[in-house]
């Protein structure tokens, strides 16, 4: 789908969450608007994000968000960054990749990369979300610079609520929901819903046909 298709589309999809929430279409005012602001968070994007390794088409940020990209950061397409009411922190190491799917949300997260996290396609994760992938410090040594590492991977459509921690070596299965607060030590299978501290399995998701 071209850029020119893509936008159509996302008038479309604003027109039809309006329709949605109050009966009525978007005015073309409105609609132009709307338009205009996301045309500037997408050209901020470019400049805010310029040292990441791949930036998809239609990519945008709200507000300027922390960014170390020593190692790799891919983005998709549509992926959106927004930092309100917290700045979101994408910091990755030297020799470390970050990889964002298509149409995910991260908002106000603190996503901290040493060997390498994955989010998939359609993952929400909102503000004071803490994805890490290293302790940073061992257990005997407080004063050590190194510790365990493990990847993550966040399959698609996940949402990450709100202060939600996720730990090294996790997979998050598809369709998952991870509550506000929890603290993600192991897998979580798909189409669960987890909360706690350590998080449990409350109840399982069932999928959309």
């Amino acid at each position: 789908m071209g850029i020119t298709a893509k936008i159509k589309s996302k008038i479309a999809t604003k027109q039809k969450e309006s329709e949605q929430s109050s009966g009525k279409k978007l005015s073309f005012f409105a609609l132009i608007i709307v338009l205009i602001k996301g045309f500037i968070n997408i050209i901020l994007a470019k400049w805010y994000l310029r040292k990441c390794t791949k930036v998809g088409s239609l990519v945008s940020v709200t507000k300027k968000p922390i960014i170390k990209a020593q190692g790799k950061i891919f983005l998709a397409d549509e992926v959106r960054i927004r930092s309100f009411p917290v700045k979101a922190k994408l910091l990755v190491d030297k020799g470390s990749e970050l990889h964002v799917g298509k149409n995910s949300r991260i908002n106000g997260a603190h996503i901290s990369v040493s060997s390498k996290i994955v989010i998939g396609e359609n993952v929400r994760i909102a503000p004071y979300v803490i994805l890490i992938d290293n302790d940073y410090h061992k257990v005997d040594d407080h004063f050590s610079e190194e510790g365990t590492r493990g990847e993550i991977i966040i399959e698609d459509d996940v949402w990450i609520a709100m202060s939600a921690k996720i730990m090294k070596g996790v997979r998050i299965g598809k369709g998952s929901v991870v509550a506000m607060g929890a603290l993600v030590t192991k897998d979580v299978p798909a189409y669960s819903v987890v909360a706690g501290v350590p998080a449990k399995v409350l109840k399982t998701i069932k999928p959309k046909s």
